[in-house]
């Protein structure tokens, strides 16, 4: 029950006017004690009288008679141009009603949101037909770890100290029609170990009487190599990698792109005067025996 924030009486709070009044105190008393008007003690009395405890509960503040309200065949209507993915307003302007009454409407009949007028698809799932028609290929990498970790011990400190003793790499692979897994620890993720696998994989796949016929993976650095290692065709998946992007050159030059001589980078415009070091490069800063000018 949602009460106002400066209501003065709660249920409670009502009840107990009701046994102040079943004391014998006065409606007046009672209002002066509780701070509110003779009027409202006597509005609760009577509403107990009548209904006992549960009229001393909240009601609802919805009229009991609506003024003008929509007739059947409008709100049939409203419905209806819904359905055709009219939006509230485009009703409420078609019809001549209250934009605030289409809303009422479309949330009793539940078309307000757009994912009611149209539910959604089913997924979609495919599954081969036959065990070795095509078999998933992937690498998991996971860290290791040489002692129990906070979510057993509960002890977060010092759970650093752990880190970096290396990784391990699963390597995976799952009939699609079937879904028997194969999978084995591999100590690194290079084509030489997914070439590894993918054999292991088949030859365990064949001792079970299946033959692959196609291997669906990932465009990743491994498993580039394995069509031409293996005779098994390879289909990569949308997860390729990104393609390379050329560096683009900065839009001014910065201090490592201007000419340097011995005596470091150039910090400022400058022209040489004409008895400098011949050896020296324009723009640079010589200090043995030159006078430069600031420019």
């Amino acid at each position: 029950m949602n009460l106002h924030q400066n209501a003065r009486l709660t249920p409670h709070g009502r009840e107990w006017i009701v046994r102040q009044a079943e004391s014998g105190h006065t409606p007046q008393a009672i209002a002066t004690a509780v701070g509110v008007c003779p009027r409202t003690v006597r509005k609760w009395l009577k509403r107990y009288r009548e209904e006992g405890l549960d009229g001393l509960l909240d009601r609802s503040s919805r009229p009991h008679r609506l003024y003008r309200p929509l007739s059947k065949s409008v709100v049939d209507r409203i419905a209806e141009l819904r359905r055709q993915r009219w939006t509230g307003k485009q009703v409420a302007a078609e019809l001549g009603v209250s934009p605030a009454s289409v809303s009422r409407v479309l949330k009793r009949r539940g078309l307000n949101k757009l994912r009611a007028l149209e539910p959604a698809e089913p997924v979609i799932r495919y599954e081969r037909k036959n065990p070795g028609e095509l078999i998933h290929l992937d690498i998991k990498k996971l860290g290791r770890f040489d002692r129990i970790g906070h979510r057993i011990t509960g002890d977060r400190t010092g759970q650093s100290n752990s880190r970096g003793i290396g990784w391990e790499y699963v390597h995976v692979c799952i009939d699609d029609a079937s879904r028997i897994a194969f999978s084995q620890i591999l100590p690194d993720e290079k084509a030489g170990s997914a070439i590894r696998f993918l054999n292991a994989a088949l030859a365990y796949y064949a001792s079970l009487g299946v033959r692959v016929a196609r291997v669906m993976t990932d465009n990743g650095p491994a498993t580039r190599p394995l069509p031409s290692a293996t005779g098994v065709a390879i289909s990569a998946s949308s997860t390729s990698a990104p393609n390379r992007t050329r560096p683009r050159p900065m839009a001014r030059p910065n201090a490592s792109s201007r000419p340097h001589c011995a005596n470091g980078p150039m910090l400022g415009p400058i022209t040489p005067h004409s008895s400098g070091p011949p050896n020296c490069r324009p723009g640079c800063i010589a200090t043995t025996g030159t006078d430069l000018m600031v420019a």
